[in-house]
């Protein structure tokens, strides 16, 4: 689907804060309500837009302890990557998954309260997924930079 100009930057608005009302959207792009309205709900229609989810501070909720886990499987094939896959999404503290080229076949976000969580969950979720080869695990240090904001190349400065 091609995005015109207004399209963008009605994006850019929601992705800065998606609570904004369509009246406020419509003065900063100067469109009436009813455009904004029917814009945002064709974008959402089709699937442009795939949802909206407040961001949380993760200290502020005790689930501060962020690391990176590379996982290696046993076995490469469709049933054991459907399986692991299947599993994985059932695991509360995995944020994000990705299949990942390289010498680890799924990059892991984990989130967590501290070490201990994380031995925990190591121990008595993750690693019974069958069909794991293994495992190895990166502790963030410092969050330099986390964003869920999509910028549009043309959009760049």
């Amino acid at each position: 689907m091609e995005l015109d100009r207004i399209d963008r930057l009605l994006l850019k608005y929601l992705q800065e804060d998606c609570k904004q009302t369509n009246k406020e959207l419509s003065l900063k792009l100067d469109l009436s309500v009813t455009a904004i309205y029917e814009r945002i709900k064709k974008l959402e229609r089709l699937g442009v837009i795939a949802g909206y989810s407040a961001r949380i501070d993760k200290e502020s909720v005790g689930l501060g302890f962020l690391v990176f886990c590379h996982i290696k499987l046993e076995q490469h094939a469709k049933n054991a990557i459907g399986y692991f896959e299947k599993e994985v999404k059932r695991l509360d503290e995995v944020l994000e998954c990705f299949h990942v080229s390289g010498d680890y076949d799924y990059l892991l976000k984990v989130v967590v309260r501290d070490m201990e969580h994380f031995r925990n969950f190591m121990v008595n979720k993750l690693t019974t997924i069958q069909h794991i080869g293994s495992t190895q695990s990166s502790f963030t240090i410092n969050e330099v930079k986390n964003t869920t904001e999509l910028r549009f190349p043309d959009d760049a400065s």
